[in-house]
C-alpha cells in the first residue's frame, strides 16, 4: 500500500540497466553530484545514487527526466524534509 504523504505531481518512475545506466522520470531537482552520488528530488522523495564513475548523461527538468550511466552500486529513497546536510548540520 503507498504512503499518502506523497502525491506524485509527474509520474515517477527508476529503470536500472545493467547496473550501468539509470534512467529516472519525476525528477523536479538534482541536489548534488559528483562521480561517486547523485542526490535528486523526485515526486516520491529524495533518491540517492552510489556508485563509481557517475555521469549525468540527459538531464532535461521540464519534463522530470535524468539519465545516469556509470557503476550503480545503491539507490536509496528518503522523504523530501530529509535533506543531507553538511557534515556539521547533522552533529549539532
Amino acid at each position: 500500500m503507498m504512503n499518502n504523504e506523497f502525491r506524485p505531481e509527474m509520474p515517477h518512475s527508476v529503470n536500472l540497466e545493467e547496473r550501468h545506466r539509470l534512467a529516472v522520470t519525476g525528477v523536479s531537482e538534482v541536489l548534488s553530484f559528483d562521480e561517486n552520488e547523485v542526490v535528486m528530488d523526485t515526486a516520491l522523495g529524495l533518491l540517492t545514487v552510489e556508485g563509481e564513475q557517475l555521469h549525468v548523461e540527459k538531464l532535461s527538468l521540464d519534463v522530470g527526466e535524468l539519465t545516469l550511466e556509470g557503476s550503480i552500486q545503491s539507490l536509496c529513497y528518503s522523504r523530501s524534509g530529509q535533506k543531507k546536510g553538511s557534515f556539521w548540520s547533522r552533529v549539532f
